[in-house]
């Protein structure tokens, strides 16, 4: 399919793709951010479709994924940050006796550990920290499944070991 075809042929779906991510969504602003990620990435991977099969359910598929992989990320993220009105006396105690140099000094730590993993090892890991699936890093990688899940488990354990130091640190307080 020449290029022209494909992007006449993706136009002509955008009003069902628009339907179809208010169905998701349920908003029209996020609606329309939906359906340009999809359109997006559609012409970005433009060579993996098969041409003869259907184009429709291609695009509801990109769509779908899409959608599910924006809504993971932002549970992860929302699940790293809780908000709460309430300070128990153990936060209070730990916030009055930890200053920002603590962390500060957590932090270079972390990225000196970082900077210490190889880039076969740091790349998959950065990627899936930010969010991204496996399979993603795979196909962005070109590098199999299999040794993306290897690198990133490596990856882990080579930071849990140059970070042994402040795993205390993370560990409840036992009265």
């Amino acid at each position: 399919m020449s290029t022209n075809d494909f992007n006449y042929q993706l136009y002509s779906y955008k009003d069902s793709l628009h339907s179809f991510a208010i169905s998701f969504t349920r908003d029209v602003e996020d609606a329309n951010d939906l359906v340009q990620d999809t359109m997006l990435k559609a012409i970005n991977y433009s060579n993996h479709f098969k041409e003869g099969t259907n184009f429709k359910a291609w695009l509801y598929t990109i769509m779908k994924n899409t959608f599910i992989n924006n809504y993971r990320r932002a549970t992860k993220t929302n699940s790293i940050m809780t908000v709460t009105d309430e300070i128990t006396s153990d936060k209070l105690h730990y916030s009055a006796s930890v200053n920002d140099s603590d962390g500060k000094f957590v932090m270079e730590d972390i990225y000196k550990a970082l900077s210490k993993l190889q880039p076969e090892y740091y790349v998959p890991f950065l990627k899936y920290f930010e969010g991204f699936k496996y399979y993603e890093i795979a196909e962005q990688l070109d590098i199999p499944i299999g040794t993306v899940k290897t690198r990133i488990h490596v990856a882990r354990q080579l930071l849990k070991k140059s970070l042994k130091m402040h795993y205390q640190n993370f560990l409840p307080k036992v009265a």
